[in-house]
């Protein structure tokens, strides 16, 4: 590996292709979304390993309960199942999860089971793993304007002070602005994942379905993101 082969701090997916990975197969959308979680447990645990400190996943966007009653029931169960599952993985590999997005309309045995997983990593070191559920970027911002303002109200800040760095402390989570953002399935949008954060971050959309973006595939993404230039607005460096 070359000494300046760059791992981007915070990565960011957008789990997606799921419902056509199963179709493809002949299979439910059922066995689409419990093969793309399976990948999600091994796929974490390599990003973690290459270096990244951060990594974010659109699991669930708030536009996804529009989906049928059946899909959107069967996510929830996998979610909770899932979750519960994944504590002891989680914690044999010093890996913190945290949760952004709103809790309603969640059932209270998912939002009891995100819980339980946060809470039983909250100790660990090794990675933040920021999972998206209930999500929405316009919404995120929404709600930091709301804890702003009551901020303000109260005296604790003082509004002309207020500067983009401290906008990142009212999101859902603290984390740092985003490197990378990819989208699995080949569609070419960002579908309201992380608008605030994603602010300056290079994006890659590979034409695999998520339950396929496995070690490769992701390793195909970091060399594309140490072939870009990144400028954050400003003249290319000579």
């Amino acid at each position: 590996m070359e000494e300046d082969y760059k791992i981007p701090t915070h990565v960011g997916i957008i789990l997606d292709g799921n419902g056509r990975w199963a179709k493809k197969r002949n299979l439910p959308r059922s066995a689409g979304h419990k093969e793309g979680f399976e990948n999600l447990k091994s796929l974490s645990k390599y990003v973690f390993e290459r270096g990244v400190k951060y990594l974010s996943v659109f699991a669930f966007s708030t536009e996804n309960f529009k989906r049928s009653e059946e899909e959107v029931s069967f996510l929830m169960n996998l979610f909770v199942k899932g979750f519960k599952g994944i504590i002891k993985g989680c914690n044999e590999n010093n890996i913190k999860v945290v949760f952004s997005g709103r809790k309603e309309p969640l059932k209270d045995e998912v939002y009891e089971a995100m819980n339980e997983l946060a809470d039983s990593t909250k100790n660990n070191t090794g990675g933040v793993l920021n999972i998206c559920l209930n999500y929405g970027g316009q919404a995120e911002i929404v709600d930091a304007t709301k804890k702003i303002v009551k901020d303000v109200l109260e005296g604790k800040i003082d509004v002309d002070e207020l500067n983009e760095k401290d906008m990142y402390h009212y999101m859902y989570q603290d984390l740092p602005p985003m490197d990378l953002m990819i989208r699995t399935s080949g569609e070419v949008r960002i579908s309201n994942f992380m608008l605030y954060e994603m602010a300056y971050a290079e994006m890659y959309f590979p034409e695999t379905y998520f339950p396929d973006f496995n070690q490769e595939e992701f390793d195909i993404a970091l060399d594309v993101f140490n072939k870009r230039d990144r400028r954050f607005g400003g003249i290319k460096n000579k």
